[in-house]
C-alpha cells in the first residue's frame, strides 16, 4: 500500500474547490503528496512538484533501482525513501511504462522504439500495499492519454499527476462518507453481484461508487466461472438493479438489499470515519472480503461433510442461520456445486430450511 499519511490534517487537497464535509474539517496543506515523471533511458525530469533537492534525491533512488533491474513495465513497486521534505521519509510508488499510442506503432514497425517513462507518487509513511492495483490502473490511463507536447503537459498531464491521491486513493473514503449508514446495502450489492445503477450523480461520484463496488467484490477471490454464473443468476433472479439516486444530499436507494453481516461491517466503516484515513477504510474493506471468503470456505466444508452425515447438514443450517450472510453464501455455493449432484442435493435441502425459517 502506498504511503499512509500521518494524520488526516496532513493530506494534500488538490480538489478542495469541490468541497465536501471531510475537506471542510481538515485544512488544506500542499506539499504532503508528491509526484515525479522521468524519461526512462536518461532519467530526464519531465514534471514534478518536489523541491529541487528532494527531486535530485528521488532521481538518485530511482537510478539505483534501475541498476538492480527492479522496474518492470506496467507493474508498480512500493518502497520507503528518505527525501529533503518536511516528512523526511516517505512512501514511494514507482512504475515504468510506455506510451500506448507509440507502443502500437512500435509493434507495427520494428525499427521504432516506443519511448518509456518512470512515474513516482510519494507521500506519508509506507504501509502494506493495498492500493497498488489502483495505482497501476491509474498509470494505465496515463499511458493512453500521455502527450508530452509542452502545452498538453501543463494542461493535462501535470494536473493528472497532481491528482493521484484524490483520484486513486480517496474514492473508498468518499463513498463511506457519502453513504454512511446506507453503506450496508452497497456492501451487500458488491458481495452478491447485484447490478447497481447510479442516477443523478456527477462524474466523480459515479466513478467512486463503481470503484468501491469493484474493490468490495470477491472478484479474483472466487473462481471466475462462479463469478460469471452468479452475475447471470442474480440478474435473472432479481430482474432489477439496485438504484442509487444521488439527486439529494445523501443517496436514496431503491431495490436495495442487506443482511446482518453487511450491517455489522457497515458499522466498522462508520466507526472509522472520524479518523478520515483512506488506508484504514481500505484495510477494513480487505478484512470484510477476507471474512466473506472464510465463511464461504467453511460452508463448502460443511456441505462436503453433509453429503455423508446428517448431523453435518444440521451444522450447515446453524452456520447459515448465524453467520449473518446466509442468503448470499447459499447462492454462491449453489452456483459452485451446480454440477455436483450430491452437493446440489444438500444445497436444495438448505434452501428449503432457510425458506421455512424466513417464513416462520
Amino acid at each position: 500500500m502506498l504511503p499512509a499519511l500521518p494524520d488526516g490534517d496532513e493530506r494534500e487537497r488538490e480538489s478542495s474547490e469541490e468541497g465536501g464535509a471531510a475537506e471542510e474539517r481538515r485544512p488544506e496543506r500542499h506539499g504532503c503528496t508528491y509526484h515525479g515523471l522521468y524519461g526512462y533511458r536518461s532519467l530526464s525530469l519531465l514534471d514534478t512538484n518536489l523541491p529541487a533537492e528532494a527531486e535530485t534525491e528521488l532521481r538518485s533512488f530511482i537510478a539505483k533501482r534501475l541498476t538492480k533491474g527492479a522496474l518492470f513495465e506496467g507493474m508498480g513497486n512500493v518502497a520507503s525513501v528518505g527525501l529533503s521534505v518536511p516528512e523526511g521519509k516517505v512512501g514511494c510508488y514507482y512504475c515504468r511504462f510506455q506510451q500506448e499510442s507509440l507502443l502500437e506503432m512500435a509493434t507495427l514497425e520494428s525499427d521504432i522504439n516506443a519511448p518509456e517513462y518512470v512515474v513516482c507518487f510519494l507521500g506519508g509513511s509506507e504501509k502494506e500495499d493495498t492500493f497498488r492495483l489502483e495505482l497501476d490502473k491509474y498509470i494505465q490511463n496515463l499511458k493512453i492519454n500521455l502527450d508530452l507536447e509542452q502545452k498538453n503537459l501543463e494542461v493535462c498531464v501535470s494536473p493528472y499527476l497532481r491528482s493521484w491521491f484524490e483520484d486513486a486513493i480517496c474514492p473508498i473514503q468518499r463513498v463511506v462518507q457519502l453513504f454512511q449508514d446506507k453503506l450496508a446495502s452497497l456492501l451487500h450489492a458488491a458481495l452478491s453481484y447485484t447490478p447497481v445503477e447510479v442516477k443523478n450523480a456527477d462524474e466523480r461520484t459515479e466513478k467512486d461508487i463503481s470503484r468501491f463496488l469493484a474493490a468490495a467484490s470477491l472478484q479474483g477471490l472466487v473462481q471466475e466461472g462462479t463469478m460469471t454464473s452468479l452475475c447471470i443468476a442474480m440478474t435473472e433472479e432479481q430482474h432489477k438493479s439496485m438504484v442509487v439516486d444521488c439527486s439529494g444530499p445523501q443517496p436514496q436507494l431503491h431495490n436495495a438489499g442487506s443482511n446482518r453481516f453487511c450491517e455489522d461491517w457497515m458499522q466498522a466503516f462508520v466507526n472509522g470515519a472520524e479518523g478520515g484515513n483512506p488506508f484504514l477504510f481500505r484495510q477494513i474493506l480487505e478484512n470484510f472480503k477476507l471474512k466473506a471468503i472464510q465463511d464461504i470456505n467453511n460452508l463448502k466444508r460443511f456441505i462436503r461433510q453433509a453429503e455423508m452425515n446428517h448431523y453435518a447438514l444440521f451444522k450447515c443450517y446453524l452456520f447459515l442461520k448465524n453467520c449473518g450472510s446466509g442468503d448470499i453464501l447459499l447462492k454462491i455455493v449453489k452456483v459452485e456445486h451446480a454440477e455436483m449432484p450430491e452437493a446440489r442435493n444438500v444445497v436444495t435441502v438448505l434452501e428449503e430450511f432457510m425458506r421455512e425459517t424466513s417464513v416462520a
